[in-house]
């Protein structure tokens, strides 16, 4: 069977990638998704300052510096910035009420908001983990806990900005920041 002549290829207008966006977009724009991904004025100000990023291998490479070099300030900023993770729909009541009670007894010990990356876990297994790692983590000694926190909120910082550029492979499931609707929506007021 013979077919007509091929048409050439239709090629569609290239629409900009969000990590373009995100290199062209105003300074406040930039500012607000930085603080939606974590909540620390210097680290959005040197990510932001380091404009344009060629991929966004290059911009979660500075991110992770970025939050390498939190001083405790800047981690005290970012701490404050954060809620507990959102447990699954159906989780019992007693569940609400344990992870109430550790994340109390957490706070009271270390004086700031519990902070946990979940992107591999599975949305069952949430609510173990987080009790889990609660109680492993109140026997820190203080300062042992800030360097673990640091490293909880460099990784959740990380996913999100992924996530919000269009990052494929990453789980939603990290704590939003206080204020947020859901995982992946902006910042409110911030």
């Amino acid at each position: 069977m013979t077919r007509g002549p091929t048409l050439p290829a239709h090629r569609l207008p290239s629409l900009p990638r969000p990590l373009d966006a995100f290199n062209a977009a105003p300074i406040d724009e930039a500012h607000a998704l930085l603080l939606y991904c974590l909540h620390s004025l210097r680290w959005s100000r040197r990510i932001t300052d380091h404009r344009p990023y060629p991929d966004l291998d290059a911009l979660l490479a500075a991110a992770d510096e970025a939050a390498y070099d939190l001083s405790p300030g800047d981690l005290s900023e970012a701490l404050a910035g954060e809620s507990l993770p959102e447990l699954p729909e159906g989780t019992y009541s007693a569940a609400h009420m344990a992870l109430s009670a550790a994340h109390a007894a957490y706070e009271a010990r270390f004086g700031h908001t519990f902070v946990i990356y979940l992107g591999d876990v599975h949305p069952d297994e949430t609510l173990d983990r987080i009790l889990e790692a609660i109680r492993s983590r109140l026997t820190n000694d203080p300062e042992e806990e800030r360097v673990v926190a640091a490293e909880e909120l460099r990784r959740l910082a990380r996913n999100r900005l992924a996530v919000s550029l269009g990052g494929a492979g990453l789980h939603p499931s990290a704590a939003p920041p206080r204020g947020t609707t859901g995982p992946n929506a902006p910042a409110v007021g911030r």
